[in-house]
Order: structure tokens, then sequence, then C-alpha cells
């Protein structure tokens, strides 16, 4: 594998092919080659998708993996990450790699960090050492992992937040933005802003208006997924996706449940991430066409049928609800890692089939489609 590929002229060009209502499919040229949207990346917190290797993500239909600043920064380190060849080398990973900036995970720590306007001191949650992290910073981390696609720095609220905390926030993570882009000098690399602005409309478009006022090559809406009831981030996103620029991507942080991605995709998003696919693999939760199967139920304890008959994942193909029960119910690693294959190819053939529904003007008949298999009648407006 190149450590450095060869530069793509036209880096960083996104181009919409097809629209069918405000949902789009699109392409976003990396370093490491173009991915399609609307597009699922994987979330690979420490330089890996838990249970699953880089060929197997491939299999699945992985186009693009997620690594977490925060995270690596504290270990492995990103100046070893940096020596071994970059977090591509590193994890094995040939395709495009997108990193958050850390400022969520930062503050999630709540008590252990002090912010201030140039940036934020925190505990490791592993040892409780000191580090700190700026816009400047983050970047530096960031670049040094050897991104395809950087996050700006930015504050991400606790929910609920008052009026005047969000504005301040937002005003704050605009500074930082603009702080971010000027230390952000890896050509290679494509920074993207974040869009913040709690649960408020107006506030949204406030944090929009200065966001977008810096021109990057991709904008982000961050904040969601905090802890808001979910049905406010609907309509919120349905108002403020189709409003974000036209003409570069729209990245949807931290969302979520495949009804979340379609919703969003029906409103104009293009990207996505969540750990849920995975994390809930583990705990014996898994998506289906069907909808969601808990596996360890007892209904499927001498059941013989393939976990989903409309899916042909390798964990499909090959084993049994009981014995996936099995599995589950023994603590086995391999319950772990068939359940997380499937998760994700679930994802991933769900984004695929959305742009082939998008890109042949049935998006509408694919979207109620789903709806119709992922929301329980009682559920349904």
């Amino acid at each position: 594998m190149l450590e450095n590929p060869p530069m793509p002229e036209n880096l960083g060009q996104f181009t919409v092919h097809h629209t069918d209502g405000n949902a789009r499919r699109g392409t976003l040229v990396t370093a490491h080659g173009a991915f399609e949207t609307p597009t699922f990346m994987a979330v690979g917190t420490k330089a890996t998708v838990k249970a699953m290797t880089p060929e197997e993500l491939k299999d699945c239909g992985t186009q693009v993996v997620l690594g977490n600043t925060y995270h690596l920064h504290l270990r492995p380190g990103e100046k070893l990450v940096k020596k071994m060849g970059g977090l591509h080398k590193f994890m094995n990973w040939q395709g495009p790699i997108l990193t958050d900036s850390g400022g969520f995970q930062v503050f999630s720590l709540s008590g252990l960090r002090t912010m201030s306007e140039e940036g934020v001191e925190f505990r490791s949650h592993l040892d409780g050492g000191k580090y700190f992290i700026s816009p400047e910073k983050s970047m530096e981390i960031q670049m040094d992992l050897g991104s395809d696609i950087i996050m700006a720095f930015d504050e991400c609220l606790k929910y609920p937040a008052t009026d005047e905390e969000i504005k301040k926030s937002m005003d704050l993570t605009y500074r930082w933005l603009k702080r971010s882009k000027d230390a952000m000098k890896r050509e290679s690399s494509l920074l993207f802003g974040i869009v913040q602005g709690g649960l408020s409309l107006e506030h949204r478009r406030y944090s929009m208006a200065q966001v977008t006022s810096v021109d990057l090559p991709g904008y982000a809406l961050g904040g969601f997924s905090v802890g808001e009831p979910i049905h406010l981030m609907h309509e919120l996103v349905k108002v403020i996706g189709p409003e974000m620029p036209a003409l570069k991507p729209r990245y949807l942080m931290g969302v979520g449940t495949p009804l979340d991605l379609i919703l969003s995709v029906d409103s104009g998003i293009d990207m996505f991430d969540c750990v849920m696919p995975t994390r809930v693999a583990r705990n014996g939760t898994l998506y289906t066409w069907s909808g969601k199967v808990s596996i360890k139920r007892n209904e499927y304890k001498e059941d013989s049928s393939p976990l989903d008959p409309e899916c042909d994942c390798y964990t499909c193909r090959t084993y049994t609800k009981a014995y996936l029960r099995h599995l589950f119910l023994s603590g086995e690693i391999l319950g772990s890692r068939l359940n997380t294959i499937h998760n994700l190819h679930f994802y991933m053939s769900l984004m695929k089939r959305a742009r082939e529904a998008i890109a042949e003007g049935r998006w509408a008949e694919f979207r109620d489609f789903c709806l119709t298999r992922f929301v329980r009648p009682s559920e349904q407006n």
C-alpha cells in the first residue's frame, strides 16, 4: 500500500449526480479515493472497527472509516501513528478516513475539563493525566494521523442548554473554526466545518451563516444525539438540511438508526456515522429488513432460519438464528463478530439501495418502503 498515494487533481470535488426530492446521490473525491453518497461511515474509534477486519469491512461495502482524535491522541498517540506511516497504514485501511476533532469526547468529560477561549484542558479517562486541546492542537493531531477528512474543533453543548449558552457556544465555535482553518496546512486533507445551534431553527441558521462564511470542502451538523427527543432532531434536520450549501457534502454527525438515516437522506443529508450498529450488535440487537431482532429471545432457541432472509451477508448466508442466540448467551466472541458483520452489512446495503433509488427516480417509493419496515404500526403517523 502506498503511504502517500498520488493526489487527485480534483481533490475535494463533490458532484451531485442525481436528485429526487431533497435526496441526493453524489461523489466526493479524497486523497484515498472517491466515495459515493449517501454513505454511512463505520466508526473505528481506536483505529479499529470493533470485531471487524479491514477485509471484512470492505466486503460489507464500507467506503469510509471514522477515527477518533481524542482516543488516538491518548493512546497510542498521533506521533507514533505518524511514525508508523499514518493511520491508513497503521490500521491497514486503504480507503478514505475521517477523523472527528475530539470536541465531542472532550466536552462529554464534564467535571474533568476546563474550557477557555484558547481551548480545553482535561484529564484523561485512562490515567487522570492532564492534556490540552485547542483548535491548533486538534488540527496537528489529525494532520499527524493523516486523515482524508479533518473536522474543525468545535464546542458540543449539553442538552438542554439556554439561549445564552447556545449563542455563546456558536460564537466560540465560529472563532475556533477560523483558527482551525488557519492551522490546517495538510494539502491532501479536506477540512469540514461544524454547524451547531441546539434545537432552535433560528440558532441553527445563525450558526450555519457563520460556518458557511468560511469556504470549506464540506459542512456538518453537530450537536445532535446528545439526549434530545429524536423527533425534534428529525423536524429540525428536515428544514435545515436542504438549506445547507447545495454544492458541498452535508454530514450529520453521530446519527443513527436506520430510520434516522432514511429520514435524513430525505432531508438532503449525504454522510452519516454512528457507533450504534456495532455497539448494539455486541449486545444482541440486530437490524433486519423486517425490523429489529433481539437474538437472545427464547423464540429463537430452535429457529433454524437465517437471521434475515433478505440479507446476503456472510452471517445470514451461513448461520441460523438458533446458533446466533447460542453464541450470544454463551458470551462467545464469534457471536459479536457475526452480529457486527450483519449489522454493518445491513447499514451499507441500506445506503446502497438508497443511492440506487435516488438515481432511478424512485426515492419516495423506497423511503416509504423503509418506513413501513422500520416503524412499528403504533408509531406510524
